[in-house]
Formats: structure tokens, C-alpha cells, sequence
């Protein structure tokens, strides 16, 4: 049979690239990204090179610099870099929903004068609709932005941003009061630019500082401060005229994206792990034999296998009806709970086989199981995952 985790029906210039990067994450990721994370460094030399293989434009269209890829080139791209290490994937990824959203909504000039930048990486994407006070309750988003002039002043806070200090751009939801009978059109998406770092990067605008975290490290997590911060109108997604009252909207979309992206990086993670035990298992001998000759570690390995083959076919599932135009929220749902939950329980079972090694920072898995929880709440948790599937499913069957 052929290894875990392969894709059926993918074009030549697909395999070149999953090959390029696949390479690159065993040489240049994989043998540095222990100490990296150890000491909660930035990888810099890693990102230039990303940007030298395109990865930050790989979906960005041609016209504007980009290599045009889907949205599935990008998955498994993402599969595999999360394979070497979760932080690197988020590098990318909240810059390819923001770099998504700017193409799939922004107004021409919008995408004239950001996309180019974006698809090689001297402009940096992050996405902002959380808060202090909420996550996934997005209704309950405070920041607001008021008309003042021929632009907006906006005043709020927001949480838990990827690439908050690195990125120049930030799409973010706030609240912008327009009579509208939903609190969801009552919320509109600003492209807020600023420059790269902490502090106040922009007047009005501040980037505290990294907040501490329990694994995802490298890769830095940033709250947002919006202190009478004021923006064009030129400024909102799509333009004032087409992008008033459709942030909601437009972060969906995104989100659904995003989705897809978060099952990609636990399949890569958990097909690591699965790497890892199945070594181990191989070297590790007790009782006079390898313990995957034992029947306990070898039905593990076999479930493992299982389990990242499942959550794989999902996630390719999602990411190819995005693809095709069709709406994709039940079935990104379904692909972002199944690899998150497989993806823990792989990374735990992976610990378990490594005994008391796993326990030891000398040992990869150790890092897994540090990383493995933030994809069950990241992108909505897996109850939220489960609110959208049923809806969806009642709705599809309702008598």
C-alpha cells in the first residue's frame, strides 16, 4: 500500500510543489525546530525561505504575482509544514485568509495595490475578529467604528491575533452601526494597516506585546488596542459602497477557509506523530522483541493509521467543493473536527508508545502534545464545529 496521507488525482505541478516543500521541511525545518521552539524564537531564516519557494502567494492569482493554486494545494502544503512544525503553518495561514478575503472581496484597487506585496511575503496578513470578552460568540463584538469625516475612527480591543506584530495588514471585524434589523449587518471588515512590530505600530493603533502560550511558539500571539485609531473609508473590505454591513459575511467565508486550513495542519501533526511511534515501536525492544511486534503497540499504530487516513480524505473533501465554488461550512466543519480530535488522540497514543521517553523535552512528541490541544479550540471548537454540522444537517433533512 502506499504511505499515509496521499492524494489521488493531483496535477503534475501539485506533486512538484508538495515534493519542493516536502524537502524542505525535512532539511530545514524538522532539524531546528526543537530548539526553536525550546527558546520561543522567531524562524526567520525558515520564513525567507518560504518566501523564496512563493509559498506566501501559492493562492493568490497570477495577475497579481501569485502562483494561482487552490485552495487544496494550499491544504496539503499546509499538511506538510505542519508535519515539521505547527508554528510554521500559522505563519502562513491567517496571511492566505487575509490575502483569500482581499481577492475573493477586496475592490480593485484594493487588490491591485496589496496583492503583489502579499504574494511575495513583504506584506504580512493577520486576521482579527476575537475579543477579550468573546471568541466564537461573534455577535457579541465590541470594537466599533464611527463615521467621522470622510473615514472612521475605530475604538476597541481585540485578541489573540497570529502574526499581530510581524503582519502589515489586518483584517478586522468590528462593529459599524447601520439601522440594520441583524447585529450581523450591523458589522463591517477594515483592512487596517500599520507597521510590522510592537508598540504602537500606527496613531491610535498598539500591539502590547507576545502573550505566553503553552505550545504554538515561534510563530507570535498578540492582543490589539484601537485608541481612536482613524481609517479611510477606503479602507473597509470591498470599499465603502459595496463593503459597508457585509463583514460577517465576508469573515465566513474566510473562516471556512481557515477551517480547512486548521484540518490540514492536524493531519500534518498527527501524521508526524504516527512517524515518530512507528520508529520507536520498531527500536524500542522489550521482552526480547520490538514492542511493535507486541499486539497492544501494533492494533495502536493500526488505529493511528486509521485515523489520519479519515481525516485526510475529509479535509481533501473540503478543500475541493471549496474549490469548485460550492459552499463548503458543513463539510469544513466536519474535516476541522474529525483531524482535530483524531490529531489529539493520535499525538496521545504516539506519547504513550514512547513511554517514559514522551515526557522527556529531548523527544519530538513532547512538543506534539503541547501543540496538538490548540486545534481543538482554534478556528471554532469542536462544539462550534458540532453546532454548524447539525444545523446544516437539519436543515438538509428537515421533514
Amino acid at each position: 500500500m502506499a504511505r499515509l496521507a496521499q492524494t489521488p488525482g493531483l496535477t503534475e505541478v501539485q506533486r512538484d510543489i508538495l515534493s519542493t516543500v516536502r524537502e524542505f521541511v525535512d532539511k530545514e525545518i524538522i532539524p531546528h525546530a526543537q530548539r526553536l521552539e525550546r527558546t520561543d524564537t522567531y524562524p526567520a531564516e525558515i520564513v525567507d525561505g518560504m518566501r523564496e519557494m512563493g509559498l506566501f502567494g501559492l493562492t493568490i492569482p497570477e495577475e497579481y504575482g501569485g502562483l494561482g493554486e487552490s485552495l487544496l494545494t494550499y491544504a496539503l502544503v499546509v499538511e506538510e509544514l505542519s508535519r515539521g512544525w505547527m508554528s510554521i503553518s500559522g505563519i502562513v495561514n491567517t496571511h492566505f485568509i487575509v490575502a483569500y478575503l482581499v481577492a475573493q472581496h477586496g475592490s480593485p484597487e484594493q487588490r491591485a495595490r496589496l496583492l503583489p506585496a502579499m504574494a511575495t511575503g513583504e506584506r504580512r496578513g493577520a486576521f482579527s475578529m476575537s475579543e477579550p470578552g468573546c471568541g466564537s460568540d461573534v455577535a457579541a463584538i465590541q470594537t466599533r467604528a464611527e463615521p467621522d469625516g470622510d473615514g472612521f475612527v475605530v475604538n476597541g480591543q481585540k485578541m489573540w491575533l497570529t502574526n499581530g506584530a510581524y503582519s502589515s495588514l489586518v483584517a478586522t471585524l468590528v462593529r459599524t452601526e447601520r439601522g440594520a434589523e441583524s447585529v450581523y449587518g450591523n458589522m463591517t471588515t477594515f483592512l487596517l494597516e500599520k507597521e510590522p512590530g510592537f508598540g504602537e505600530t500606527a496613531p491610535g493603533l498598539t500591539i502590547p506585546g507576545k502573550i505566553d502560550k503553552m505550545g504554538y511558539k515561534g510563530v507570535e500571539t498578540t492582543e490589539m488596542v484601537l485608541d481612536g485609531h482613524r481609517v479611510p473609508a477606503s479602507s473597509v473590505l470591498g470599499g465603502p459602497d459595496a463593503g459597508l454591513g457585509r463583514g460577517f459575511y465576508q469573515m465566513m467565508d474566510g473562516i471556512e477557509v481557515g477551517r480547512v486550513n486548521v484540518a490540514a495542519r492536524g493531519c500534518g501533526v498527527a501524521l508526524r506523530a504516527f512517524e515518530l511511534a512507528v520508529a520507536y515501536a520498531q527500536q524500542r525492544s522489550t521482552f526480547g522483541r520490538p514492542i511493535a511486534q507486541h499486539q497492544a503497540v501494533a492494533f495502536k499504530l493500526a488505529e493511528m493509521g486509521t485515523k489520519i487516513e479519515a481525516a485526510h480524505a475529509l479535509m481533501v473533501n473540503a478543500a475541493r467543493l471549496k474549490d469548485s465554488g460550492q459552499r463548503n461550512d458543513v463539510e469544513a466543519g466536519m474535516a476541522k473536527l474529525l483531524a482535530s480530535e483524531y490529531c489529539a488522540e493520535v499525538v496521545q497514543e504516539s506519547f504513550r508508545i514512547h513511554g517514559g521517553y514522551g515526557f522527556s523535552t529531548e523527544y519530538e512528541i513532547e512538543r506534539l502534545m503541547r501543540e496538538a490541544p490548540f486545534l481543538l479550540i482554534g478556528e471554532g471548537t469542536s462544539e462550534i464545529q458540532k453546532t454548524i454540522i447539525s444545523r446544516g444537517l437539519l436543515k438538509e433533512y428537515r421533514l
